[in-house]
């Protein structure tokens, strides 16, 4: 127990000899912990290269149900045996430094705070915080040279000593959101890269060309069915720049996969482009072709035969990217029609937006500076849809924007579709998808207007294809874009914004718990029957998964100081402290 909320704070206590720990023994909730509970383990002495730091507040995350569903046959565990080997999963963490390493004494103190940027890389292999690496779901974590030495420098952000817990660990499924409006889109083609222009019929009106001597240039060009002259001024020019360029057979004599091992060491093409509109079989192939952050070209004047099956699965996790250009302006392809940001004063639709990740995209939405007027949220649960409107009418009002909400299940398609035109007759500048379902991206994408922005926020697996308007693409401007987790300038800018309260990270809150309620938390987290994020705190003994509506009838002290909408706040937090953790 501690004298005060701020000796609390300050980080000055002993070094506890036990704790009391959540490990995962394999597949199923039936092996997160023996018998639904958490062990006792004894905490590790601190190593001169180390630090010791408390876990304060761990978010769960949609992510941490797909280590249980998968167990070590998860794509970040290698393999690995858990029933021998277990790990501690939780990668939503905020920390405070309780013990440092006599080599670590220069650059930390006992007090200092910290969030966990998880994507960890250590000598090129990914050892993820709460996959590889032990997570938040003990109460005192080790953090070792992968962390504070990792490939990238320190994998942590500092916090500011007045950040609250929640607001803190919370910052990390936030960050994924602001990442997936941050523009990484290449402006030119890649330095050194491999490009492959391929033609299909209709090509032969097409006048191309890239001016090499204004861009970085590529390590090779190939050349597949390109017909002449164009192929002899493609070559013309790649050769006045030093760039070798080989021609190979037509595409009924060549395989893909193969093209690519040949040509890029399998990696993939950085650039493709499409020439004429005239096959969509073969705008289907190159997008097989793209490396990761690849971009595939469109260039045509002319519609296309119809849609293509494109890899959306790739476009969330590997950064591919489609556009289009006229024929006399190939490298228009590469200048950027609009901001991946939401469009000020558009119409915005979240498809699948009443879910914990959605809300969060709709409050950033409301409480950006660059919100749009309208936001049509659709969700096939009732329940959820009722209360993201509820939660978040108040703050629509407040800026002037119409929010909507929409259930598809209650209705035809046929009425579903109407009701989306009624509100955007001309289409929604912006669309992001909580739904990783091939058939919900194609139909919601139907919807988009001229330089209409797709975000595919939700990871479908690599190699799951949608049927998308190429024609769309090409012709009128629309884009596809997605991101998968967040970096750590990600997590840095979204601490920023919560600490200059740009940003309400807690307002994702929806329920918390002591570390017993981890168990539950999880199970609520995979069937999604909160409408928000669960917080746990494992410092917090003998607390339930609890509601943030019901905490008045359990802990009324804590109650009292919930914000509007029984919304958490740090000053509930320091309530819930001083029940549990404070003396007297």
């Amino acid at each position: 127990m501690f004298k005060s909320f701020a000796e609390y704070r300050s980080g000055r206590q002993e070094q506890p000899k036990e704790q009391v720990v959540w490990h995962l023994y394999g597949v199923g909730l039936e092996n997160l912990g023996k018998q639904q509970a958490p062990e006792v383990t004894q905490v590790a002495a601190v190593g001169p290269d180390q630090l010791l730091a408390r876990v304060d507040a761990a978010g769960l995350c949609f992510s941490d149900t797909k280590i249980i569903k998968l167990g070590g046959d998860h794509p970040r565990l290698y393999g690995r045996n858990l029933a021998d080997d277990p790990i501690i999963p939780g990668h939503e963490a905020a920390l405070t430094i309780i013990a440092v390493g006599e080599n670590r004494r220069d650059d930390y103190k006992v007090g200092d705070r910290f969030v966990v940027q998880a994507d960890i890389y250590f000598k090129g292999v990914n050892l993820a915080f709460g996959y590889m690496l032990p997570g938040a779901l003990e109460q005192y974590v080790l953090l070792g040279e992968e962390i504070l030495a990792g490939d990238d420098g320190v994998y942590m952000v500092p916090l500011q000593s007045e950040t609250g817990y929640s607001e803190a660990a919370l910052a990390e499924p936030w960050a994924c959101v602001v990442r997936a409006y941050r523009d990484v889109r290449r402006a030119d083609l890649k330095a050194g890269g491999a490009v492959w222009v391929v033609g299909t019929p209709g090509a032969d009106e097409i006048a191309f060309r890239i001016p090499y001597g204004d861009i970085m240039a590529p390590r090779r060009v190939v050349l597949t069915d390109v017909p002449e002259p164009l192929a002899r001024d493609i070559r013309d020019l790649a050769n006045s720049a030093g760039v070798p360029v080989i021609v190979t057979a037509s595409m009924a004599e060549i395989d893909p996969p193969a093209l690519v091992e040949e040509h890029t060491g399998g990696k993939g093409f950085d650039d493709v482009f499409v020439l004429g509109s005239g096959s969509t079989e073969v705008v289907e192939a190159a997008d097989r072709t793209l490396s990761r952050g690849g971009r595939l070209n469109l260039i045509t004047d002319k519609p296309f035969p119809g849609p293509a099956n494109l890899d959306v699965g790739r476009v969330h996790y590997d950064d591919t990217y489609y556009s289009g250009a006229s024929p006399d302006d190939a490298l228009a392809a590469y200048r950027k029609l609009r901001p991946i940001t939401l469009q000020v004063g558009g119409k915005t639709w979240l498809v699948g937006g009443a879910g914990p990740m959605g809300q969060m995209h709709l409050q950033l939405a409301l409480e950006s500076s660059n919100r749009p007027a309208v936001i049509v949220v659709s969700d096939i649960d009732d329940e959820r849809l009722a209360t993201a409107l509820r939660r978040f009418e108040s703050i629509a009002d407040d800026n002037d924007v119409t929010l909507i909400g929409l259930n598809p299940t209650q209705m035809s398609p046929e009425e579903f579709d109407q009701k989306l035109r009624e509100v955007a007759p001309e289409g929604f500048d912006d669309i992001v998808t909580m739904a990783a379902i091939p058939v919900v991206i194609s139909q919601a994408a139907a919807h988009l207007a001229d330089n209409g922005m797709f975000n595919v926020f939700a990871g479908a697996a690599r190699g799951t294809t949608a049927a998308l308007d190429v024609t769309a693409v090409a012709l009128r401007g629309v884009r596809y874009t997605g991101s998968s987790g967040s970096g750590i300038e990600d997590l840095a800018t979204t601490i920023r914004m919560a600490e200059s309260r740009e940003l309400s990270t807690n307002g994702a809150v929806a329920g918390i718990g002591g570390m017993e309620a981890t168990w539950d938390g999880m199970e609520a987290v995979r069937d999604g029957t909160f409408p928000g994020k669960i917080v746990i705190y494992p410092q917090v003994r003998g607390l339930a998964l609890t509601r943030l509506e019901d905490l008045a009838e359990l802990l009324p002290e804590v109650a009292e100081k919930l914000g509007p909408m029984n919304q958490w706040t740090q000053e509930a937090e320091e309530a819930l402290i001083n029940h549990f953790l404070v003396e007297g």
